[in-house]
């Protein structure tokens, strides 16, 4: 059995059961509670793809945002959210692999998907990430500026390997040192925002 092949959708409802859930630190995170707060218009389409516990999905439809998506390969998740969060539209918890999903988003929010996903696959979500954005949509998130020296997940990475991979597909409009992370990922994390290339 491949790496790719272990982490499908048992893989990580495995990790639910077992709460090996590292990547949760329990609430949205600083970075994209701010990057939310400045958007004026609430009627945006957003996606949260590989969302687990879909905080910042929770944390955007407390604060008006009424389009949003989440998507997960593991239903225990959704199922824990929709229980959590019982105003959310239930046809916006979308239970199915990334790769397969269609759609087109004007906001696609990254966090702790990427460095769940086998590196072999870094050029596929480009792709995809490309293929899901409306014309003057954007991708933007978070990822992890350090290399965790293991064999995943989480996978890391740096700013020159991510703009690498993002390209052709996507174009990096800014990509710099997060100065607002939990304390708990002080130095380890890249906000970054892109677009279609």
């Amino acid at each position: 059995m491949t790496i790719s092949e272990l982490f499908d959708e048992n893989y990580w409802t495995y990790r639910y059961h077992l709460n090996q859930t590292g990547w949760d630190v329990g609430e949205a995170t600083n970075p994209l509670k701010q990057y939310l707060d400045q958007i004026v218009n609430k009627e945006i389409k957003i996606l949260i793809p590989g969302a687990g516990n879909a905080y910042e999905a929770a944390y955007a439809h407390n604060h008006g945002f009424k389009n949003v998506h989440v998507l997960d390969i593991s239903l225990l998740p959704l199922q824990k959210f929709a229980k959590e969060n019982p105003v959310f539209p239930s046809d916006h918890l979308l239970h199915e692999n990334f790769f397969d999903h269609t759609g087109q988003y004007d906001l696609i929010i990254e966090q702790t998907f990427f460095c769940a996903l086998n590196p072999s696959l870094r050029k596929d979500y480009a792709y995809k990430m490309a293929q899901l954005l409306k014309p003057t949509g954007k991708l933007v998130g978070v990822l992890f500026g350090v290399d965790f020296g293991k064999s995943g997940p989480p996978f890391g990475g740096n700013k020159a390997e991510y703009l690498k991979c993002f390209e052709p597909e996507l174009k990096v409009v800014k990509m710099e040192r997060c100065y607002n992370s939990i304390k708990e990922r002080e130095g380890a994390e890249l906000f970054f925002k892109a677009v279609k290339g």
